[in-house]
């Protein structure tokens, strides 16, 4: 089976290959397709945007498409940023100044009032139109300030602190952070659901 994922983010496409390893699938970016558009997202839900990128690639391809939308929801900011995680520093903010603009708006959040989670929604598209959409939280807090070594395209692993650990996902590793996160919540369930088709 191949499977494309709609991301043109190495660290994304390797944690999608190690949450999906001993399956007879093979991964794809969409680099290595002829997929050279990116799709605009502008969904209200992570749902919406992820759907909308997996049909598309699908459409593109003619091929099993799989993608993503992430983000996080920070309650004291009523929730914001959501689906304007990666866009909420203005479009193309570095990995950084995205991770200093969610510090700079919590600045003056103390302790005990910086509650987040994280959300992540996967779809599946096949071919003949079907879709399918998992999806994954996991709750915790902000930290006051950056910790770990985050990857690009990750910035809000720096100061995100699942509930009832004392690490930021930046510094967990893979596997930790995996068996944790939002992201791996969702594509858990999209592999035990691949599992029952193949």
């Amino acid at each position: 089976m191949i499977l494309v994922f709609a991301t043109r983010n190495p660290d994304k496409l390797k944690e999608m290959k190690d949450i999906l390893i001993g399956l007879d699938i093979e991964v794809l970016s969409m680099d290595k397709t002829d997929v050279k558009e990116d799709v605009v997202e502008d969904g209200q839900t992570f749902a919406e945007n992820a759907l909308k990128k997996a049909r598309f690639v699908t459409q593109k391809t003619g091929e099993w498409a799989v993608a993503d939308d992430s983000g996080i929801c920070i309650k004291a900011l009523n929730n914001a940023p959501g689906v304007r995680s990666a866009r909420w520093a203005g479009e193309g903010a570095s990995t950084e100044k995205i991770m200093q603009h969610a510090l700079e708006q919590m600045k003056d959040v103390p302790e005990g009032r910086r509650q987040a989670w994280m959300e992540s929604a996967a779809a599946l598209t096949a071919p003949d139109g079907r879709h399918w959409i998992f999806t994954g939280k996991v709750g915790g807090d902000i930290t006051l300030k950056p910790a770990g070594k985050a990857k690009p395209g990750m910035p809000y692993d720096y100061i995100f602190k699942p509930k009832g650990y004392h690490q930021t996902f930046a510094e967990m590793s893979n596997a930790e952070k995996n068996n944790l996160s939002h992201r791996g919540a969702a594509f858990r369930q999209l592999i035990e659901f691949i599992k029952k088709i193949l």
